[in-house]
């Protein structure tokens, strides 16, 4: 998810911001919200990228997957309706996250992690929906790419790989 890149998260500051001017100073960012409040964030300020922060798996090949790809799952299986509530229990955080990670780490992933994470979701839907919808836009753009690659490895029904093995003979 390129769109991402643009949005961050601030330490001590509740919400998430789009990042506007980055600069020596700081960092001018916007909040994500009706208000739209503009605030300088100085250089002492933690902000991380969204696009940047990643959740951690038992997976053996990965110990960690981007949050986008996270947020993309967690959008074509709930949607527009998250049915699960940030101040639930903690189990039903913890079988909301298994939902959509089934190999999360489930000692270094806190509850208040999978709470940021439903609440970011919240926000993104609601004031950055495209975000979700330039996901879609990426995804589509690389099936046909995909198609094309091997469409171009196979010539009069022979694949190029075993034409070039029988030259060599």
């Amino acid at each position: 998810m390129e769109a991402l890149k643009q949005i961050a998260n601030v330490a001590g500051y509740s919400g998430l911001y789009r990042i506007l001017k980055p600069g020596r100073a700081g960092v001018i960012v916007e909040s994500l919200d009706e208000k739209k409040a503009k605030t300088m964030m100085g250089p002492t300020a933690r902000v991380s990228v969204l696009n940047d922060i990643s959740i951690y798996v038992d997976d053996n090949e990965e110990q960690s997957i981007p949050l986008s790809a996270v947020l993309t799952e967690i959008n074509s299986k709930y949607g527009e309706t998250l049915q699960v509530d940030p101040k639930g229990s903690n189990e039903e955080l913890a079988d909301f996250m298994a939902s959509v990670v089934p190999a999360y780490d489930r000692d270094r992933v806190r509850t208040a992690d999978i709470k940021k994470l439903i609440i970011w979701y919240g926000i993104l839907r609601q004031f950055a929906p495209d975000v979700f919808t330039a996901a879609v836009e990426e995804a589509a753009e690389t099936a046909p790419a995909a198609a094309v690659t091997t469409e171009e490895a196979t010539v009069d029904g022979t694949p190029v790989a075993d034409e070039k093995n029988e030259t060599k003979a």
